[in-house]
Order: structure tokens, then C-alpha cells, then sequence
């Protein structure tokens, strides 16, 4: 993709549907008069008068508890420098996403439009009252030392300036990490810093209260070593000042044991590294470009233990590790502040978790076979589930025990399931898809390039590392297509099964199939008019190896889709039924639905197969399934046939896989609601258990409540799933977003690394 366009993407992408990238909702009922009564005029009266009474109430009352301010003058943003406030307001709108989506945190993001220290600290002193806390962020240097710790002393909520303090807290945990593979004691080492702004300093006085001794770090800014005999030097870095006159870096990392790089990109040469100490620590934390390439890094010292900015390496050092659940801890047991105690309380947090075995869940998403504590894994994942209820524990602790907590935390069993139940509203299950998608991508045949949007998720497929697109459609319909959006043709493998160009190709497609269909009545002339459609030919590109996965029925209805895909690849072996599942991102987690999209009517012996597959689907994406068997009776309350089908069908289930979690019949309700099932059927196998499957009894009732969900709640919708199939084919929803195609693609190329596991095996 051009300049042009990936600057045009980002544009739409802020621009559409609707502009920006958060907004505010209402937690509260407000359908009738008597609502919008106790909302606003009059019964809005009785809170107000109950916090002027007791000022603490405005937690009780209000979303303050939840709420954080993202502060900025935008002085200092990303890479892009003093761009201004309004500038500034989509970083500002992002960060509050984070928040969000990783530790349920509300944000409005402010952007003030002054430059004077004192203007700055008066606005956020005045407007504070709304908020539970303060993240401040893209503030420049000195100014941000002086605004941060004055809003800290002035202020009786959480403030953090997380450019200076989450670099710091990140990197100190996967610090002592290191440290302790390499078998060095953390007060002998010597640290060399290249970069001495606000996160330098921040990191360099985090590892000092580590253990760290000053005396041992030595600093660099752009106009070199910080020297006591320089004149230009601010009152924080003055503390990091050396007798020694180092002549340049490579002079300094001469013996040193650490590097941290907090700079520009590729100042550090490989012979830099190998003038180093044994098993050297380097964090080169420039970004887009480490200040040396990883590659070449660990090329040039086997004994290396390195971490970068990046996510496409080991030991990535993401702020996202750290506010989220910082904040989260800190508001939770309200907090006046945010001190060093609580800072080391999340470093310790986060070099722990480390070293504990790592979920199935984080090992599929990063397409490893085991991450385990070691040189290439330091420091947890960002999509690790556990830091919600690891790091804000941690946090909430340690304001308790400095004696800054206004509301201490009594049951810390229960407070640990109220931050799992808060992940349910974040669906990391797209960027888990993506991310082991991209770990080992495989080649997909798209059979309806011809169609814009399907050519548009062939580009993303493409440009995102997810997979390999193989194009199949008129070739000069998609030329024309692909110029349109920037698409460069000589990135993907453009196929037209009708062209003179391909007779060759299809020739050979021709003769495989009617070998294996010539005694089922299909004449040659059959088989060359099938190879010239796009599925069938397509089909046959799977099962001749030339392509590892097919998707198609963007464009065409799904049964006109599925009959080549099983008449070509077949069903996998041992299976006699296949079907369909589809994820959807609700609000309270993933939730797999079954059989949505093939069998009309199954019996209950099909039933049984069909919930086997989807939990096999299930554990395919890191979970562990928890299966309702949806009926509209309960427990053997009607013995209709219906409810009697879905009753049959959880007994052959029990028999045949008894350590699974599944029972029914169930209403939908009661399956979802685990208070209700727990009041009114104690003995279910599912009580206290989160149900993320359900199995429904028939195509019309999983279908309609699949396409319900998406369209009344804008849920995303992975799917349909093909289970059962021998080898990886898929198929859209007549008419599919792109999204939805891309993510399709991710399930295919995860889909074709599992089959070529099994095939191994």
C-alpha cells in the first residue's frame, strides 16, 4: 500500500462510521418518563444532597470512581513533537481506548491549550473533582517533572504522567527478569543510558530504588555524556552526572552489562555489543527503529538477553503492561495517589507473572508451542488474561499498605473475580486471531476477488502479514479493482480459471477430478466446464496442495457455496457430519454458536458430534468450552420430541466425553444468567461455570440468534466456522463486511496450521 492510501485508511478509519474513536453511554435505564425522572429533574436532587452531606458519596453516586482524565497540551507527541492541542486529541482519544478495552476504565480525554506551567496545573486542579484520576500525557520535558509533581502534591487523586513512569515500570520488571537469568546482582552492574528525557530519567530513578547504584549508570543526551562539568543540564539529570569523560557511547558500553535505549534508531553497532560484559542486557526501546536491529542484535552475541519497543520480537516493552492496571488497582480502592510503593508493586507484579507457566490462550496467540521464562520471554504478553487480576491486586495492596487507600479492599477473592468479569466487555479474540495468524501465515485462495470489499480484505490479508491471498476472478476486472484501492498486483498471485492463460493449470484440475468421479456419471466435458468456476477450481487448488486454504459465498448463497467444497474436500477422516459454528464478541465474552449456518434439523446423535466439534473449535482458539444444550425446556420440564432431542444428546455427550463441561436441556436464559441457574437448578453441571458455547437444536434457532445478536447489538461475528471438513475451506456470509472477511481469513490460516499439526502427528 502506497503513502497515499495507508494515509487515506487512517484518515477513514478516525472518520467512519462516526468521527472519533470513543464516546460516552448511558449505564442507566432511560426508556420512560419515571427514568428521565430520577436521572435528571427531580430525583436527581436526593444524590446531590447526599454528597454535599459527605463528600466521599460522589463515589457511590457516580462514575468518578470509574473515571480517568488523559491530559495533554500536546507538546510533546508520539514522534511528531509540539503539534498542538487539537493536534494532540487523537493520541489522547486512543489512550483512553486502551484503557478501555484492557482494565474496563471510562476516560475523557482533555486537551489544554497552554504552554505556562502554572496555566496547565490551575485547569487540572479545577476540573479534577470529575475524575477518579489523572493520566497525563505528551507533555515536554521539563515542564512534565513540574506538572506532575505538583498535581501529586495538590491533588487527592491518582496522577500519573505514564510517558515518564510506564516505560519505567515496564522495563524494570523485565530488568530483574534478566538480571536474574543472567546471574547478575542488580547493585553491581553497570547501565548504560542513551537518552536523558523524562522516561530515562524515570527508568534510571526506578532502578535505583531496585537496587541499582548511581554511581553505576551513565547517561547520554544528544550532546553526549551527562558530565559534572556541563553547564546545560536540568536539576533531575544533574543527579546522573559522571566525573568520568566517556568520548562517546561505544566508549561507555566498553564492560557495561546493561544498555537501555531510549533515543533514536541504529546508533549502536554490533561491535559495540561484543565490547560488552558476559550475557549482556540490552533494551533498545527507539521506535519504529531500535537503536540496533534485533536481528542483527542477537546475531552478533549468542549470550544476549534483549527486549525492544516492538511487537514483532521477543520481550516487548509495552506501556500497555503497565496504566491500564496500574489505574484499575489505584481506583479501586480510591486511592490519593499514585506513589513508588504501588509503582513497585506493579514491577514485582509483572516480573512474577513471567515466570509462571504461561495459558494456552497466550501460546496460541503468539504462535508458540510453550512460552516459558527465559532469554526470549522476560516480560508477559499484552494479551496475557491474567494481568487484570494479577497487576491491580498487586497495586491495590500496596496503596493499602503506604496508607493512601480510602476504601480498602475486605474479600480479595471476590475482588479478583469482579476484574475477570470486567474483561468479559473486551474482546481481544480478533487480535489473538491475527497475531497467530501472522506467526506462521499460509496461502488462501479468495474465489470472488472480482467483488471490491473482497479484494480490499485480500489487500489487509496481505499488507498485515495474515496470510498469502491467491486471487481467482476476470483478471482484467480485478486489475481494474486493484488499482482502484492501491492494491499492487506483483505482492499476490492473480488466477482466471476461464483464461486461455490457465489451460494448463485447469487442464490438470480436469483430469484429477474426473479420475476420482468419472463412475459417478461425470463425463471430461463435466469435469472442464466445472473447472472453470471459481469454486470448483479452487477447491481442487487445496486438495492438489497449490493452496492451503479456499474462502468464498461472499457474493453467492451458502448452499450453492458448500456443495463443491464437500463434493471435492470432503469431510475429515472419522467424521460423518459436518457443520458450522460462529464466534461472536459479545459484551460479556466470547460465545460460540452452533450449528448456524448446515444442519436443518439434526437428531441427537448429530447434536452430540456437533457440540464435540465446536469444543474442539473452541480449545483451537485458547479456551476451554463450556457448553449449554439450548432448548425451550429446562430439565426434562416437556417431553416433546424437541426438548427430548437436545436431553438424548447431552446423555451421549456425558458418555462420551465426561470430563467435558456441558448439560442441558436449558433455556438461553438460564444458561447465561448464572445466578438464575444456580437459584432454581443447584445440581447442574454448569453451575458457577461461564457458559461460552451454545448448542441450539436446530439451523433456524442458531441462525436467527447469531444474526439477532449482530444486528441489534453491532456484534462481531466470526463465522460460520466449517467443523468437520478435511481440509481448510471456508465460507462468508452472503454479503460479509470486510472485517468480517479478514477475520475469516485469520480462522483459515489457524484452521491449515492445526491440520498440517495433525497430519505431522
Amino acid at each position: 500500500m502506497s503513502k497515499d492510501s495507508k494515509r487515506r485508511e487512517a484518515l477513514v478509519y478516525h472518520a467512519k462510521p462516526k468521527p472519533g474513536k470513543i464516546e460516552v453511554v448511558p449505564t442507566k435505564k432511560y426508556a420512560t418518563q419515571r427514568d428521565l425522572s430520577l436521572a435528571y429533574s427531580p430525583g436527581v436532587a436526593v444524590p446531590c444532597l447526599e454528597i454535599h452531606r459527605d463528600k466521599e458519596n460522589v463515589y457511590k453516586y457516580t462514575a468518578k470512581g470509574n473515571l480517568v482524565a488523559v491530559i495533554s497540551n500536546g507538546t510533546a507527541v508520539l514522534g511528531l513533537g509540539d503539534i498542538g492541542p487539537e493536534a494532540s486529541k487523537p493520541v489522547m482519544e486512543g489512550k483512553g481506548l486502551l484503557f478501555k478495552i484492557f482494565a474496563g476504565i471510562d476516560v475523557f480525554d482533555i486537551e489544554v491549550d497552554t504552554k505556562n506551567v502554572e496555566e496547565f496545573i490551575s485547569t487540572v486542579k479545577n476540573i479534577a473533582p470529575t475524575f477518579g484520576g489523572i493520566n497525563l500525557e505528551d507533555i515536554k520535558a521539563p515542564e512534565a517533572f513540574e506538572i506532575e509533581r505538583r498535581l501529586k502534591e495538590e491533588l487527592d487523586i491518582p496522577v500519573m504522567h505514564d510517558d515518564q513512569h510506564g516505560t519505567a515500570i515496564i522495563s524494570a520488571a523485565a530488568l530483574l527478569n534478566a538480571l536474574e537469568i543472567a546471574k547478575k546482582k542488580i547493585h553491581n552492574v553497570k547501565i548504560v543510558i542513551s537518552g536523558a528525557g523524562s522516561a530515562a530519567i524515570a527508568c534510571a530513578n526506578l532502578y535505583l530504588l531496585l537496587g541499582v547504584k548511581v554511581k553505576n549508570i551513565i547517561m547520554f543526551d544528544v550532546n553526549g555524556v551527562l558530565h559534572e562539568e556541563r553547564t546545560d543540564l536540568s536539576d533531575l539529570q544533574q543527579k546522573f552526572v559522571t566525573k568520568k569523560k566517556y568520548k562517546s557511547l561505544a566508549d561507555a558500553l566498553d564492560g557495561a552489562d546493561v544498555f537501555l535505549g531510549l533515543s533514536v534508531g541504529n546508533i549502536v553497532s554490533p561491535a559495540m555489543l561484543k565490547s560488552m560484559a558476559k550475557r549482556p542486557i540490552v533494551f533498545a526501546m527507539a521506535n519504529p527503529d531500535p537503536e540496533i536491529d534485533y536481528d542483527l542484535a542477537v546475531s552478533a552475541r549468542k549470550d544476549l538477553i534483549m527486549a525492544t519497543g516492538r511487537s514483532d520480537h521477543p520481550n516487548q516493552v509495552n506501556n500497555v503492561l503497565g496504566f491500564p492496571f496500574i489505574f484499575r488497582g489505584a481506583l479501586d480502592v480510591r486511592a490519593t495517589k499514585i506513589n513508588e510503593e504501588m509503582k513497585m508493586a506493579a514491577v514485582k507484579a509483572l516480573a512474577r507473572l513471567a515466570k509462571e507457566p504461561v495459558p494456552e490462550q497466550v501460546n496460541i496467540a503468539y504462535g508458540e508451542t510453550k512460552l516459558h521464562f527465559g532469554p526470549d520471554y522476560i516480560i508477559p504478553k499484552p494479551f496475557d488474561p491474567r494481568l487484570i487480576s494479577t497487576v491491580p491486586p498487586a497495586v491495590a495492596k500496596a496503596a493499602m499498605e503506604s496508607g493512601v487507600a480510602r476504601n480498602p479492599i475486605l474479600d480479595w477473592d471476590r475482588y479478583e473475580e469482579e476484574l475477570l468479569e470486567r474483561m468479559g466487555s473486551d474482546n481481544k479474540i480478533s487480535r489473538l486471531l491475527m497475531n497467530r495468524a501472522k506467526s506462521n501465515p499460509r496461502s488462501i485462495v479468495f474465489a470472488e476477488a472480482d467483488h471490491l470489499d473482497v479484494l480490499k480484505a485480500a489487500q489487509i490479508v496481505q499488507e498485515e502479514g495474515i496470510g498469502i491471498p491467491i486471487l481467482l476472478g476476470k483478471r482484467e476486472v480485478v486489475l481494474e479493482l486493484m488499482n482502484e484501492i492501491d492494491f499492487d498486483p506483483s505482492k499476490v498471485t492473480l488466477i482466471d480459471p476461464q483464461s486461455d492463460e490457465e489451460l494448463e493449470h485447469r487442464n490438470t484440475y480436469v483430469d484429477a477430478y474426473w479420475k476420482t468421479r468419472f463412475r459417478s456419471g461425470v463425463t471430461k466435458y463435466d469435469a472442464q466446464k466445472l473447472m472453470q468456476q471459481r469454486d470448483y477450481f479452487g477447491a481442487m487448488m487445496v486438495n492438489m496442495g497449490d493452496a492451503d486454504a479456499l474462502l468464498s459465498g461472499y457474493s453467492r448463497a451458502y448452499p450453492t457455496v458448500v456443495k463443491p467444497m464437500l463434493e471435492l474436500i470432503g469431510m475429515a477422516k472419522g467424521v460423518d457430519r459436518v457443520a458450522a459454528t460462529n464466534l461472536m464478541n459479545t459484551s460479556r465474552g466470547p460465545l460460540f454458536i452452533s450449528d448456524t449456518s448446515i444442519n436443518i434439523d439434526p437428531t441427537a446423535k448429530d447434536l452430540a458430534k456437533i457440540a464435540l466439534m465446536t469444543a474442539r473449535t473452541v480449545r483451537l482458539f485458547g479456551m476451554e468450552p463450556v457448553i449449554a444444550m439450548i432448548s425451550y425446556a429446562n430439565f426434562g420440564s416437556s417431553r416433546h420430541p424437541h426438548a427430548r432431542k437436545v436431553k438424548e444428546a447431552v446423555g451421549l455427550i456425558h458418555k462420551a466425553a465426561p470430563d467435558l463441561k456441558v448439560d442441558g436441556e436449558l433455556q438461553i436464559d438460564f444458561a447465561l444468567n448464572k445466578e438464575m441457574l444456580q437459584g432454581k437448578f443447584p445440581l447442574s453441571r454448569l453451575v458457577g461455570k461461564k457458559v461460552n458455547t451454545l448448542i441450539y437444536p436446530n439451523l433456524e434457532a442458531a441462525n436467527s440468534t447469531y444474526k439477532l445478536l449482530k444486528e441489534l447489538n453491532k456484534t462481531d461475528s466470526i463465522g460460520p466456522i466449517m467443523m468437520g471438513m478435511r481440509k481448510p475451506v471456508h465460507i462468508f456470509q452472503l454479503g460479509a463486511s470486510v472485517e468480517e472477511m479478514v477475520n475469516m481469513a485469520a480462522v483459515a490460516v489457524i484452521d491449515a496450521q492445526e491440520k498440517e499439526k495433525r497430519v505431522g502427528l
